[in-house]
């Protein structure tokens, strides 16, 4: 039986597709396990660019030049000739043509090299998968996207919003708890997008209704949603999130914290669009986590928009903020545009991210003294240590006999500016 391992990168999107992959090879007669395989599919992620990506394939093929490779996910055109000029005998298959994994895997290990790359608009639900956690299922409920950020190179690769049937999602959630699930999580590149290309109307909040309606518990996380598409919806939502089921995180990126700057990026809202988002969950749900992301140096950027965006993080004080410097992706409108000289780039993230640590650590501390329910859903790094979620989703490390899925009343003794850290009560 030919082995077969994975090395996934990316969001939750890509982990789900390489559970989905795994599935698909298994029910193939392939054997998928962590190390000591024939072939590694390298399930790659190029919305930040080709370089980690490359990097990623490079390493596998030194540690292990006899391997077979597969390189699988968001393939952009600009990688392609990279990729030949490392491996001519790697193969490719993209992120809308999962369902062939087990025959590009047979073609790979008979010398055969495949190429598909075509763009195909399928469900990527109810399908069989090997879950990488066994307590978190992750579940997605749409492909592409419907922006077109100046700076983004996801529409040209994942292409076109197409959404999944919400019979089939909800379906695939059941499944997920069937097998121990105690958290579910809804990802796609956009959340607040989902149905939108069928009519124009949004249906993210009956979808979540639907999904919470299941008469089973556990947890529910919401992934990444543009402001433009939840502001639309947002009375609506903030009542959705009040459900007790419902982890109480919202990931919103800002991207940037000038008006100017978003119109450029074609962001389709304003900052006074975002601050009231922010401003309106927060006044219903005042221990809500919100979650940003914010590109440093974008194209012309101009240091009093760069300390636009430094100021919108001291105003709101993310719980999170994701920071990327920016990189221009070949094939995108602002790759044209007069980039930031590097030492900027530099500059700026570096305080950016230390206004940003001082204020995530004061946020964490407000924690230390109260008490809440985590489910553990990691392994922690340390002997005997387990990362868990409190209903908020921030992490909390506990220490003791414990196992994934268990939940426990703890109690917050202290806080780093990354975790809580919590004993049990």
């Amino acid at each position: 039986m030919v082995k077969v391992s994975f090395t996934t990168q990316g969001c939750s999107s890509n982990m789900r597709e390489s559970e989905l992959m795994a599935g698909l090879l298994d029910k193939s007669g392939y054997e998928v396990v962590e190390t000591g395989s024939e072939v590694e599919v390298i399930n790659i992620c190029t919305v930040k660019g080709d370089n980690t990506a490359l990097r990623e394939i490079r390493k596998v093929q030194k540690i292990f030049p006899e391997k077979k490779i597969v390189v699988a996910g968001c393939i952009s055109d600009s990688i392609i000739p990279k990729i030949r000029e490392l491996n001519n005998k790697i193969s490719l298959i993209n992120t809308h043509n999962l369902g062939k994994i087990s025959a590009v895997v047979e073609n790979s290990m008979n010398g055969t090299v495949l190429e598909i790359l075509d763009k195909k608009y399928e469900s990527k639900v109810e399908l069989p998968s090997i879950r990488k956690n066994p307590v978190i299922g992750i579940v997605p409920i749409l492909n592409g996207c419907n922006y077109f950020c100046t700076f983004c190179s996801t529409k040209l690769i994942k292409g076109k919003l197409f959404s999944y049937p919400m019979d089939a999602i909800r379906n695939d959630v059941k499944e997920h708890l069937k097998s121990g699930c105690k958290e579910i999580w809804i990802t796609s590149n956009d959340t607040g997008a989902y149905m939108v290309e069928q009519g124009g109307n949004q249906k993210i909040v009956e979808l979540l209704d639907n999904v919470l309606s299941i008469p089973m518990d556990f947890m529910l996380r919401v992934g990444m949603m543009n402001p433009g598409n939840t502001i639309t919806v947002l009375d609506e939502l903030i009542e959705v999130y009040k459900n007790p089921k419902m982890f109480r995180f919202l990931h919103i990126p800002v991207q940037a914290g000038n008006n100017e700057v978003l119109k450029q990026m074609n962001r389709r809202y304003s900052v006074e669009d975002f601050i009231k988002i922010v401003e309106e969950f927060r006044k219903e749900i005042p221990d809500i986590t919100i979650s940003t992301d914010i590109i440093v140096g974008f194209p012309a950027e101009t240091e009093e928009q760069f300390q636009d965006s430094l100021n919108l993080i001291k105003k709101i004080r993310f719980d999170t903020v994701n920071i990327s410097r920016y990189a221009a992706r070949e094939g995108t409108i602002s790759a044209k545009m007069n980039q930031i000289p590097p030492e900027i780039l530099k500059e700026r993230s570096r305080e950016m991210t230390k206004v940003f640590y001082g204020i995530m650590l004061e946020n964490n501390m407000t924690w230390i003294g109260k008490k809440c329910k985590v489910i553990i859903d990691e392994i922690g790094t340390l002997e005997g240590s387990w990362i868990g979620r409190n209903e908020c989703y921030r992490p909390v490390i506990v220490k003791g006999d414990y196992k994934l899925g268990d939940i426990l009343d703890v109690e917050i003794f202290d806080a780093t500016k990354f975790d809580l850290r919590g004993k049990e009560c």
